[in-house]
């Protein structure tokens, strides 16, 4: 998985082009899964709670936003 390339927004870290916030809370929902998975492996717990907690923000973010857009 690589990240957003581009971006519609003014953060310091999009580039012109990729999805903008959307596409960047997908991508990030996304690794969050994976670092989950390495961190439940290796018995992490308070790692794999604060990640899945990331992860609902994201995924969150892009519920919202796509419903928001739908309306």
């Amino acid at each position: 998985m690589s990240p957003p390339s581009e971006s519609h927004g003014n953060s310091r870290y999009a580039r012109p082009g990729d999805g903008g916030p959307v596409e960047a809370a997908q991508y990030l929902s996304e690794a969050t899964g994976q670092l989950i998975q390495v961190a439940r492996a290796h018995r992490l717990d308070v790692l794999c709670y604060l990640l899945d907690m990331a992860r609902m923000e994201a995924k969150d973010i892009v519920r919202r936003r796509r419903n928001s857009t739908s309306e």
